[in-house]
């Protein structure tokens, strides 16, 4: 019986220390596929990579490799690189369009080299990884990145489309799909591609990621209410203040008075919190329910998640992708 949400693998299972070393692996291949003849593309890319991250997406695309019955195999410490790539180009590019002061702490990539260099670099990743995933000479990874990075591209100008505006949750949880978890779903699925697994494994392995991804960017959207700053690397309450309904604020805003309305309005339309206080707010989306129905939410694409994990042979690797789920949403930063 797989683990669920409730019931995850056993705690002392380090599902990390299963993949580090391959990890450290990935790192030197980010290592090499960012240099540039062009200094500025290579230091806005070293950056990057100092500023740490979880490496979520590399570390699942791994592990779904393991459990497939490859771990360590080159073509997935390949993969996992290209992956990365992907992830850091949509963040330099996300920063910009969102105004980020900061990214994990450090000044966001355009407040150290400006906007303009910092899209080039953001494009230059985009077209290396690329590069590197043409170098596999296998058409089914390049389908899978361009249709990846359509939707990444589409769920970011539904998102301008969206801003200062209420929207009902469907619509931001297709927006979340989009923005967020096709990545997931595609590290898993290229993890099993790179495992040489079978179709039918690969597609139930990508439906593992993305809601892995979903409950993810959810429990994201809950912690921007719930973190503090130290935790979370920029300051919090930034989504609404950037002019984003995200799932607690949409929730409230159903049962909240007009008077509370107006206040998650005033915040979209100024841009800060001077008018209406971010306790103010965060008391308006306690008060009617906004973080218990999102978290609840969260919770049920983690049990999807979970409910998506093929039947694999019992290892490590499986016990992990188990796990993970439940730590997804029962995290704090």
């Amino acid at each position: 019986m797989h683990a669920s949400p409730e019931s995850p693998a056993p705690p002392a299972l380090d599902w990390l220390a299963l993949i580090r070393p391959d990890l450290e692996r990935v790192e030197g291949q980010l290592q090499r596929e960012a240099v540039s003849a062009i200094a500025a593309i290579t230091d806005i890319n070293h950056y990057l990579q100092q500023g740490g991250g979880k490496r979520l997406r590399p570390a699942l695309l791994l592990l779904a490799a393991g459990a497939c019955g490859r771990a360590g195999g080159e073509l997935a410490i390949r993969l996992a690189a290209i992956v990365e790539m992907v992830h850091s180009a949509t963040l330099i590019h996300d920063d910009i369009l969102d105004g980020a002061e900061t990214r994990r702490g450090r000044p966001a990539t355009h407040r150290k080299w400006g906007a303009q260099a910092s899209v080039l670099a953001g494009d230059w990743l985009y077209m290396q990884s690329f590069r590197a995933a043409l170098r596999e000479r296998n058409f089914e990874i390049l389908e899978i990145l361009i249709e990846l990075t359509q939707k990444m591209v589409e769920g970011e100008l539904r998102q301008r489309e969206m801003l200062g505006t209420v929207v009902a949750p469907a619509e931001h949880r297709e927006l979340i799909e989009r923005k967020t978890a096709c990545l997931f779903a595609a590290a898993a699925r290229l993890g099993a591609l790179a495992a040489d697994a079978s179709p039918e494994r690969q597609r139930r392995l990508g439906d593992y990621g993305r809601h892995l991804g979903m409950a993810f960017q959810m429990m994201d959207d809950i912690l921007d209410y719930t973190a503090s700053e130290a935790v979370l690397g920029k300051p919090v309450g930034g989504d609404l203040r950037e002019g984003k309904m995200t799932l607690p604020a949409l929730y409230a805003y159903a049962g909240a008075g007009a008077g509370e309305r107006a206040q998650f309005e005033q915040v979209m339309r100024d841009g800060n919190y001077a008018g209406a206080s971010f306790e103010a707010i965060l008391n308006t989306v306690r008060r009617h329910g906004g973080l218990q129905q999102a978290r609840a939410e969260s919770r049920r694409e983690a049990e999807l998640a979970a409910a998506c994990l093929p039947d694999l042979p019992d290892s490590p690797y499986r016990a992990a992708l188990a796990l993970l789920p439940a730590l997804a949403v029962e995290r704090e930063s």
